[in-house]
């Protein structure tokens, strides 16, 4: 789920910099400046033109999580903005199959940029912005919604994977 904080004292995230923003937002641009310095291409040819093809397609699964996972926010009244208050567990569409719909619509669309550019750097970087996404977002927000809901998260968090898929 994205960053749900309540007051200064019940909050997921302790600091303004703790959003998916910029987890994902620096590395992505500093992987765009690397590459201006030293692009490293993926394939060429024919396997280049079907990258852009695979890569337009992340693209769109990738917008698709991220709207769904909106929609299921505005679905049930909750906010997606840092500092609001969080008073139900969304486990219906999207977060059925995600407990993280919206990183990993990020993590998808930045696989399909990084085909369709050609930016080889953009899926190097990658690695490190999901171990900060886990670190710095994810185990936070896991922690808070398992303090403020109890066993109804447990029982959410059991049945369906943080990435994709259920268990």
């Amino acid at each position: 789920m994205e960053i749900i904080t309540t007051t200064n004292m019940d909050t997921a995230h302790k600091s303004p910099w703790e959003i998916s923003e910029v987890i994902f937002g620096i590395p992505f641009l500093i992987s765009i400046a690397i590459h201006l310095i030293v692009p490293i291409s993926l394939l060429r040819g024919i396997i280049r033109q079907s990258l852009i093809a695979v890569g337009i397609t992340f693209i769109i699964i990738g917008i698709i999580f991220i709207v769904l996972a909106h929609r299921e926010f505005t679905k049930f009244g909750q906010s997606m903005e840092p500092g609001q208050v969080i008073s139900k567990i969304i486990d219906t569409g999207v977060f059925s199959v995600s407990r993280n719909p919206l990183y990993l619509g990020i993590v998808i669309v930045f696989i399909g940029i990084a085909l369709v550019l050609d930016v080889f750097w953009i899926l190097i970087f990658l690695i490190p912005e999901i171990i900060l996404c886990q670190y710095i977002l994810i185990a936070p927000e896991e922690r808070y919604l398992q303090n403020k809901f109890g066993k109804e998260y447990l029982v959410y968090a059991t049945s369906v994977r943080r990435w994709f898929g259920r268990k």
